[in-house]
């Protein structure tokens, strides 16, 4: 069997960009699509933060244009995902189905996806008023009312962070306080924009047939009484979850999920590197895990050289 010098698993902008580092590079890398291929841009509309686009691209078109530029360095990419690997031994392991492939160096660029509500309603509104990226798709709420769903860190820095575009929030939370950090719940009650909707989870969001937000529906979890609320756009700001669960038991892993790099993208297995919102779950950015992925092409390189046989 052909022991590759590098594998990498995942095709979004992290996995894509290390891709064509380590194409240019020579490394002749071979890269699993796995089951969302493009990652979370495939599932956006219009992209106006990202460099060198400044009418703004769409997502799945922007991941299109980095995998043919991948390709055209030489990266080999294969519409499978891993489905097993072991990182104990070298040669690295992985398997697709029961297809086994061996290589020198592992960079995993899984990603994270966005936690949502389990409406139908979400996958046909996503990118047409419903969200999950106030950074992302902010802008495009100017002087509208918006609706967030959450009660943690992350539905109050979103909620925040909205107000510098939207008339209005109206915060929709499950319980009648919140999770999130005593200084991010302060500066979300002193904010006049700012509305919170207690005891209340959203049912469903209307209008997929009009491709866009009209309004939510709404049910009070201590009353029952369900009622609706007009708004122009709804964020879901509950959490991401990573794709690591492949990776358990293999490299470590934080409380959360997220892989624990220990200097630069290094792993705790020496050879096998992470990048992108697998491992980022702060700034959570297409152009964030693009960097990522530059950096940990550059760095399976370094290994590749200081560990070549003399």
């Amino acid at each position: 069997m052909t022991v590759r010098r590098l594998i990498i698993i995942g095709s979004g902008s992290a996995g894509l960009t290390a891709a064509i580092y380590a194409a240019r590079a020579n490394l002749s890398p071979l890269l699993f699509e796995g089951p969302l291929i493009g990652g979370q841009l495939s599932l956006t509309t219009l992209v106006e933060n990202y460099p060198g686009f400044p009418d703004g691209i769409m997502g799945p078109e922007l991941m299109e244009l980095t995998k043919r530029q991948a390709l055209r360095f030489g990266t080999e990419i294969l519409s499978k995902f891993v489905t097993r690997c072991d990182f104990s031994r070298h040669p690295f392991r992985v398997w697709s189905d029961e297809e086994l492939f061996e290589a020198e160096t592992i960079i995993i660029a899984t990603g994270a996806s966005s936690r949502m509500l389990g409406l139908p309603a979400e996958r046909q509104l996503l990118g047409h008023g419903l969200s999950t990226c106030a950074t992302c798709d902010g802008y495009f709420f100017r002087g509208k009312e918006i609706v967030v769903v959450g009660g943690g860190d992350s539905a109050m820095e979103e909620s925040t962070f909205l107000t510098k575009f939207a008339s209005k929030v109206s915060v929709v939370h499950r319980r009648d306080k919140l999770r999130a950090s005593k200084i991010m719940q302060e500066r979300a009650f002193k904010n006049p924009k700012i509305e919170f909707i207690w005891d209340t989870v959203v049912e469903d969001i209307f209008d997929p047939a009009k491709e866009k937000v009209t309004a939510v529906k709404l049910k009070n979890v201590k009353t029952d009484a369900v009622t609706e609320k007009k708004c122009e756009g709804v964020f879901v700001a509950i959490g991401h979850e990573p794709s690591t669960k492949l990776f358990q038991g293999q490299i470590e892993l934080d409380p959360k999920g997220y892989i624990v790099t220990q200097e630069k993208t290094a792993t705790s297995v020496k050879g096998v590197f992470a990048c992108g919102d697998c491992v980022d779950h702060i700034y959570k950015q297409a152009v964030t895990a693009a960097g990522m992925g530059c950096m940990a092409a550059m760095d399976a390189e370094k290994f590749l050289e200081a560990n070549a046989p003399h």
